[in-house]
């Protein structure tokens, strides 16, 4: 016969809701793990994606009008929205410009399958993010990356930007074309880069040798330009897993970059040089 249990036992267990409060849980839930894109800019370059998975799109009657053709092209219904009642689940802060698409991070697969040289002659390019945490710099890297060619962006799953609308719109676009993988531990996805071949370089203001130095010493190899955070910068693991630490020469002695714009250096310094 099974033991009732006593008051101490009730305590510790939790009625479930049940009925409105249930739903009103359930719904939190949905749209915390929902991914909104908003901006018109974002959202036009995401229904322009065929790789994009899109659920809803809100547009106020403006919006609807200034992405009419992208929206027909994307075979979304859209649902209009009165401006002063704008539905999407947003910050009040985000501008949105009348535009919100609820879509599903995308998928780019793994390192290997992105980030392997075409070909002995092939050198590719890759940043690597330690604790980039910011969307905002995440995004002006992944247009940093685009821009200068580099293959793939890699960042952590914990500790580093997810997907979010305010990174799409930071990105301006970029985070549709340019892949953005996440992994589970850094120091694994870099010692991968260099069973495929690639010399890593880590970004360190005291470091010895400038970047263009180290690039050049690596003999057009492929290359990963690894970035920490501002202010605790690499992480011990990070730094011993890299080939080479390298700096950014400054003018001044005490001067520094973000982490967005050395990402855009780092990358215009360790280009390949022009062909004859």
């Amino acid at each position: 016969m099974a033991q009732k249990p006593n008051s101490s036992d009730r305590r510790r267990f939790k009625r479930p809701p049940r009925g409105p409060a249930q739903a009103r849980l359930n719904a939190r839930n949905d749209a915390s793990d929902a991914l909104w894109l908003f901006g018109l800019h974002a959202v036009r370059d995401a229904l322009k994606n065929s790789r994009r998975v899109k659920k809803r799109l809100l547009v106020t009657p403006n919006a609807a009008q200034r992405l009419a053709e992208d929206i027909a092209a994307a075979g979304v219904k859209p649902e209009i929205q009165d401006p002063r009642k704008f539905g999407a689940p947003l910050d009040p802060q985000s501008v949105h410009q009348g535009a919100a698409l609820e879509s599903e991070p995308l998928d780019w697969g793994k390192i290997g399958d992105l980030c392997a040289p075409a070909d002995p002659r092939d050198a590719p390019r890759v940043v690597l993010l330690d604790r980039v945490t910011d969307p905002h710099n995440v995004g002006a890297i992944l247009r940093s990356a685009e821009v200068f060619g580099a293959r793939a962006v890699i960042a952590t799953n914990r500790h580093s930007s997810p997907e979010t609308g305010a990174l799409a719109k930071a990105a301006s676009g970029a985070l549709e074309r340019q892949p953005y993988i996440r992994v589970g531990n850094l120091a694994r996805g870099m010692e991968e880069l260099q069973e495929l071949g690639y010399v890593l370089i880590g970004l360190d203001g005291e470091a010895p040798i400038e970047i263009d130095q180290a690039a050049a010493a690596a003999g057009g190899a492929p290359l990963g330009i690894v970035l920490g955070a501002e202010g605790p910068g690499l992480r011990s693991k990070t730094r011993d897993t890299c080939d080479a630490l390298a700096r950014i020469p400054s003018a001044a002695d005490f001067a520094s970059l973000n982490v967005s714009n050395a990402t855009a250096v780092a990358l215009y310094a360790t280009r390949a040089p022009a062909k004859d």
